[in-house]
């Protein structure tokens, strides 16, 4: 059972087909696609402010929503890189159901978080010393 309700926006890279997918595995959790609120097409930089202003988790192929540099870890609503290998919907699938499986909804907040075929890694914001 999730610990919370979510909000995700799923990346243009990502198949459309996983909204409908995630919706039915978390129905707690408000899912969309960029093509569902008009970013079809926009920067990464778009994209990525309006889920923060939506307060919504990234969920994407895109590589660079894992820097750190661009993105700060702590200083959003959480990106979901996804580096499962080959990119179908299947494997999408088996990917996101193994970080689901594995990773409280509450770890996901303001965390960026790597799943590839093999392993899952969380990076959080570490606290001051």
């Amino acid at each position: 059972m999730p610990d919370m309700r979510l909000r995700a926006l799923l990346d243009q890279n990502v198949p459309r087909v996983i909204v409908r997918w995630l919706r039915g595995v978390r129905p707690m959790w408000e899912v969309n696609h960029v093509t569902d609120v008009g970013l079809e097409g926009k920067s990464d930089q778009e994209i990525f402010d309006w889920a923060q202003q939506h307060s919504a988790l990234v969920i994407t192929f895109d590589e660079d929503f894992a820097d750190r540099r661009m993105f700060p870890v702590g200083e959003h609503w959480g990106v979901v890189r996804l580096r499962v290998w080959p990119t179908t919907v299947e494997d999408t699938q088996a990917g996101l159901r193994r970080l689901l499986d594995s990773v409280a909804d509450a770890q996901l907040v303001g965390s960026l978080v790597i799943v590839d075929n093999n392993r899952i890694r969380v990076r959080r914001k570490s606290p001051p010393l």
